[in-house]
């Protein structure tokens, strides 16, 4: 039985292992050993995992700033997907931002992943017409 519940420090090797296979080419500064950390200095509560048993099969990470919310780091471990893992991860972090008054959520896609995409469609997402840009601080 698979359980979505929220992040717990005993956690970190299974999630740094679960985002290495999900995104191997990611930076250093999106890595588990820098993104972990941060975010647990922020909503720690919207970060969420997916276990079955002990074993970390799943995640997602939401944020909120009183304005929009957004997803980050939605991941499901190759052997568990196409079995409503992320759905469940993902509508519950939906729920929790819904809790802390936000109306609305974003997130972002590489434009490769189509599969993502198709995804993030069926859950009821759509592709919006915005330019997302970024600076490293």
């Amino acid at each position: 039985m698979i359980e979505v519940v929220t992040y717990r420090a005993h956690q970190f090797d299974g999630v740094r292992e679960l985002w290495e296979e999900a995104f191997p080419d990611d930076p250093p500064w999106n890595r588990a050993e820098a993104a972990i950390p941060a975010k647990l200095a922020i909503q720690p509560d919207l970060f969420l995992v997916a276990v079955q048993g002990e074993r970390v099969v799943g995640s997602v990470m939401a944020g909120y700033d009183g304005h929009r919310g957004w997803l980050y780091a939605a991941a499901v471990l190759k052997g568990h997907q196409r079995k409503g893992v992320a759905s469940r991860l993902v509508a519950e972090a939906e729920r929790r931002l819904r809790a802390l008054g936000c109306e609305k959520v974003n997130l972002q896609v590489r434009a490769a992943n189509q599969q993502v995409v198709g995804f993030y469609c069926g859950l009821g997402y759509q592709v919006e017409e915005r330019i997302s840009m970024g600076r490293r601080l």
